[in-house]
């Protein structure tokens, strides 16, 4: 089941988003596309060969790091691997069934976007970038004027929502706030006929525990790839 649409997309994630939902987000044409700079540092090439890659590199500065998905093609002179991220890539596909509290959930917006970049950098840093907000709706918990928690939607494609950005203050853990937050954000996407689905790196065992709790399964293993443009 979940090889067929709209999972078959998962396996090249960036790209279908580039391509439909997210397209004004897009800079490139096919068969090469990526985020615009300042919205999330991630490339796609709509098949894994040698020259979509060379394709790829006039859409980068030399120098600059970024982050393709799936199969890797080999490299062309110009694009060198710093690191490969292999990840467990979870779908969601029945509601989050949480005991009912106090807990305030605000979405965020604009006016929100430099407290929910200095959360994430402070807690994990590298994937969010200022305007990376703007991909979909987030959502906080704050405590005495200050955001704490959040989660997000990133990647967004045909039948499908990325959950990301998933983080709360050291200060703050063990309140459960992460649950609520992912709870929120993938029943308001089910109920709208939207798959929610999410990415964890294979060494983070604790989330993957976490996940599985909440309902999701593992479809496949995925991996980000850590590139830089050196010319």
């Amino acid at each position: 089941m979940q090889n067929n649409y709209p999972f078959w997309q998962l396996d090249n994630p960036a790209w279908w988003a580039l391509t439909g939902v997210q397209q004004q987000f897009a800079t490139g044409a096919q068969p090469m596309k990526r985020y615009q700079r300042g919205i999330l540092p991630f490339a796609a090439i709509e098949t894994a060969t040698t020259p979509n890659l060379v394709a790829l590199r006039g859409l980068l500065e030399p120098g600059e790091i970024f982050y393709l998905i799936g199969e890797l093609p080999p490299l062309p002179p110009g694009i060198q691997l710093l690191k490969e991220l292999p990840c467990a890539q979870m779908v969601l596909q029945q509601p989050i069934k949480l005991p009912d509290n106090a807990i305030s959930i605000t979405p965020l917006n604009a006016s929100h976007s430099d407290d929910m970049l200095n959360l994430i950098n402070k807690v994990q840093p590298g994937y969010y970038e200022k305007d990376t907000w703007r991909l979909g709706n987030y959502a906080g918990i704050w405590q005495q004027d200050q955001l704490v928690a959040i989660a997000g939607e990133r990647m967004r494609l045909e039948q499908l929502t990325e959950i990301s950005a998933i983080c709360t203050d050291p200060a703050y853990t063990g309140r459960q706030y992460a649950q609520y937050l992912i709870a929120h954000l993938c029943n308001t996407n089910l109920q709208t006929g939207n798959t929610p689905f999410l990415h964890v790196l294979h060494t983070n065992e604790r989330a993957i525990r976490l996940y599985e709790y909440l309902g999701f399964t593992t479809r496949r293993t995925i991996s980000f790839w850590q590139l830089v443009s050196s010319e």
